[in-house]
């Protein structure tokens, strides 16, 4: 990797806030989720209350119908984007704090609302933070900038969920609670001092405009209907596989949850967040298409590392070689799918745009792996990985198809 590349980039102050509203849009996710869920199974709630609280998380699929709002709203302090960014910053450190002073014994139903506003909250903080992005980074600076804010999200996750977990063994959960919520004050101080996007845009007039105005924008471009199928289809390979992977490694090959806890989410992450510093920094050389190609081919192609490893056996190295490269691949395609996602946002409705958007490229995920369970059983474990490969050749196949569009967004941005 080109750290020299890197070093650069992060004198860009834009590119160096990446890394820190990353962080804080990664933070609260784990504390309404994950790490929730292991509280309240210390706490010896019923597994049943457990998994009721996954419904916590609906915010983040429906982030797009309040979105319109932060679009149309300007207020009068910090710009158009700033100024959301730190009410949300400000009213999460309110929520995950008063999360803290909640036993989900006493008070699960207080707890879980508390979570829901919480979680409400980060879904906000998130699209206007994903505008900030869009609007703020030009053309030449996405690779780069979307790769350091994935990998400031990575590690605020990393440390919301499995550093709380260690944490709290020592200070216990409402200690643990309070320090995630003051370690949201990065998001508030970058928030304070990162550069206002250029107005390149007025805002919409009325909340029916910002509503309807982003749909007609975007559905009057040529090819519109194909360009959200290929947002479907081009994260498919990565998800349809990444359903499978934890199971596959415990039961199929027999590994121990520690090793999977470490290999698959320890070294996993660390080769997620290198691919997608390279695959930002490569995209400055090759442009949005050719990257969104060559890295939707190797984001594919990883699945098979998993054949190789359900063909060979439990093997440790194999096993550390494929989480490894499907890990690096798919934090490239991470980098060139959130900067086309970025590219196709009109600075006037990005919040709105971008919400939108990052929805439906959850839909394969959503309605397409649940099938990935079944693929499995009628194929078994080297086969499954296999399809899981070529289901990513629809998505390519769109995008060579889409050459002209993707290369027309990149002239147009610059």
């Amino acid at each position: 990797m080109d750290f020299s590349t890197y070093k650069k980039a992060l004198l860009n102050k834009k590119i160096a806030s990446m890394l820190f509203l990353g962080f804080s849009s990664g933070l609260p996710l784990a504390l309404t989720a994950g790490t929730l869920s292991a509280w309240m199974s210390v706490e010896k709630i019923d597994v049943k209350t457990i998994g009721l609280f996954a419904l916590v998380g609906a915010p983040y699929t429906l982030k797009f119908l309040w979105a319109p709002a932060m679009d149309r709203f300007v207020l009068p302090f910090l710009g158009r984007r700033r100024g959301w960014m730190l009410i949300a910053q400000v009213a999460l450190i309110a929520s995950i704090s008063a999360m803290a002073f909640v036993s989900p014994q006493s008070a699960p139903l207080l707890l879980g609302a508390l979570a829901v506003v919480t979680s409400f909250l980060s879904a906000s903080q998130d699209v206007v933070i994903d505008a900030y992005r869009t609007d703020v980074l030009g053309e030449e600076e996405r690779g780069e900038g979307v790769a350091v804010f994935v990998a400031g999200y990575r590690i605020a996750m990393l440390v919301s969920g499995a550093a709380a977990l260690v944490l709290s063994d020592h200070i216990g959960w409402q200690a643990t609670y309070l320090a995630m919520a003051c370690l949201m004050t990065v998001g508030i101080a970058t928030t304070l001092v990162c550069p206002e996007p250029p107005d390149r845009a007025n805002a919409p007039r009325t909340i029916a405009d910002a509503a309807v105005l982003p749909l007609r924008d975007f559905f009057s471009r040529r090819s519109a209907m194909v360009l959200l199928l290929l947002i479907v289809l081009f994260k498919l390979p990565d998800a349809y596989a990444g359903v499978m992977t934890t199971p596959f490694l415990i039961r199929g090959m027999g590994f121990s949850p520690s090793d999977v806890g470490l290999v698959n989410k320890g070294f996993g992450l660390v080769a997620m967040i290198a691919g997608a510093m390279l695959g930002g920094a490569m995209m400055v050389r090759l442009g949005l298409f050719r990257s969104l190609v060559l890295f939707g081919f190797l984001q594919a192609g990883s699945c098979l590392a998993f054949s190789l490893l359900a063909g060979v056996g439990k093997i440790y190295p194999v096993m550390v070689f494929a989480v490894g490269v499907e890990n690096f691949c798919g934090g490239m395609g991470t980098s060139a799918f959130v900067a086309l996602l970025m590219a196709l946002c009109n600075p006037a409705y990005s919040a709105t745009q971008f919400a939108l958007l990052s929805s439906l490229s959850s839909l394969g995920r959503v309605f397409i792996s649940p099938t990935a369970g079944f693929a499995v059983a009628q194929f078994g474990w080297v086969n499954f990985f296999a399809l899981s490969a070529l289901v990513g050749a629809p998505g390519l196949l769109l995008l060579w198809f889409l050459k002209k569009n993707v290369q027309e967004l990149e002239k147009n941005k610059e």
